[in-house]
C-alpha cells in the first residue's frame, strides 16, 4: 500500500515536470524568435552575429517584440533535418525560394553568380563565353564528388573548360574563419585570376579587400540550361507552419526597402524581381 502510494507520487511529480517544462517551452518561444543558423558562415551568419542574415532576424525579432534565440549548426547536409524538423529552431533565414524541405516565404531577394577578378587585371569578365576562360585560372566552388556542384563549375565543365580551373571545397577547414572566403582571398593573392562565386559571397568578401577587386554578374548563361544562375531567397520554416510564415510575409512586404539597403551595406548583388504570394511550397 505504501509502496503503490508511493509510485503514484511519484508519477504525478514526473507528470508534473513534464507539463511544467512544456508549458515553460512554450511560453519560451512565444518569447523568443528561434532561428536556425551557422555560427561560422559570413556574410551570411555567425557566432558574433555579424551576417546579415542575423541581422535581418534582429530585424524581425524587434518587429515581432521577441528577442532572438539562435540553434547554431554547421550549414551541410543534414543541417535541416537536426534544426528545423526536430523543432529545436522555427526560421532559416535564407533557402531559395521554393526549397523542398521546408516552407518558404515570398523571397526577399534575389541575386545571382558572379566573377570576382582583381581590378589591376583589368579583365572585365561577364561572360561565360569569354574565349579568355579557356586560359585564364578559373577558381570554383565544389560541394562534393556526387555531381551536386554550383552552377559555374557544371557550366565551365561543359565547355570542356576543366584543366584550367581549381576547386576550392565550400567547406573547408572549419576551424578557419568562413571557410567559402579562400576562393576570394586565391584572387587576391594572385593564385587564380578569377573566382565564379555565388553574389553575396562574392560581393561581401570583395567589399572588404584590402586589394580591389570587380566584381561582375555572369551572364550569357542561357545556353546551360538547366543549370540556373539567377536564385530568390526566401526564409524557410517548418512544413504545415502557415502561420509564421504568413507573418513573415507579411514582415517582408511592409519591410523591403529596410532589408534591401541592409543586403546592400553587405555588398549583396541585388537584381529586380517581381513580389509575389507565396505559395508556401511543399
Amino acid at each position: 500500500m505504501v509502496r503503490t502510494k508511493a509510485v503514484r507520487l511519484r508519477n504525478s511529480a514526473i507528470a508534473f515536470a513534464i507539463l511544467t517544462g512544456l508549458a515553460t517551452s512554450a511560453a519560451a518561444s512565444r518569447d523568443e524568435f528561434r532561428v536556425c543558423a551557422d555560427p561560422n558562415n559570413l556574410p551570411f551568419s555567425n557566432s558574433a552575429e555579424a551576417g546579415f542574415e542575423n541581422k535581418l532576424a534582429s530585424m524581425v525579432a524587434e518587429h515581432f517584440g521577441q528577442k532572438v534565440a539562435y540553434t547554431w549548426w554547421t550549414q551541410r547536409r543534414g543541417f535541416i533535418r537536426n534544426t528545423l524538423k526536430v523543432g529545436q529552431c522555427d526560421v532559416v533565414m535564407g533557402v531559395p525560394e521554393g526549397y523542398a524541405l521546408v516552407e518558404t516565404t515570398k523571397p526577399y531577394y534575389r541575386s545571382t553568380y558572379v566573377f570576382v577578378s582583381r581590378q589591376d587585371r583589368k579583365l572585365d569578365l561577364s561572360s561565360l563565353l569569354d574565349p579568355r576562360l579557356h586560359y585564364l585560372a578559373i577558381g570554383v566552388h565544389l560541394i562534393g564528388d556526387d555531381g551536386n556542384n554550383p552552377p559555374p563549375a557544371q557550366a565551365l565543365g561543359a565547355e570542356g573548360i576543366v584543366d584550367n580551373v581549381r576547386g576550392y571545397s565550400i567547406y573547408g577547414d572549419y576551424r578557419q574563419a568562413n571557410p567559402p572566403a579562400r576562393l576570394i582571398e586565391a584572387v587576391e593573392t594572385g593564385e587564380i585570376d578569377v573566382a565564379a562565386a555565388w553574389g553575396p559571397l562574392g560581393g561581401y568578401f570583395a567589399q572588404r579587400s584590402a586589394v580591389p577587386l570587380n566584381v561582375n554578374p555572369i551572364r550569357d548563361y542561357e545556353g546551360f540550361a538547366p543549370q540556373q544562375f539567377q536564385f530568390a531567397i526566401a526564409m524557410g520554416v517548418r512544413k504545415g507552419d502557415h502561420a509564421l510564415r504568413d507573418r513573415l510575409n507579411a514582415f517582408i512586404d511592409a519591410h523591403r526597402s529596410e532589408i534591401a539597403s541592409l543586403l546592400r551595406s553587405f555588398g549583396v548583388p541585388l537584381l529586380e524581381q517581381p513580389v509575389t504570394a507565396s505559395g508556401g511550397h511543399e
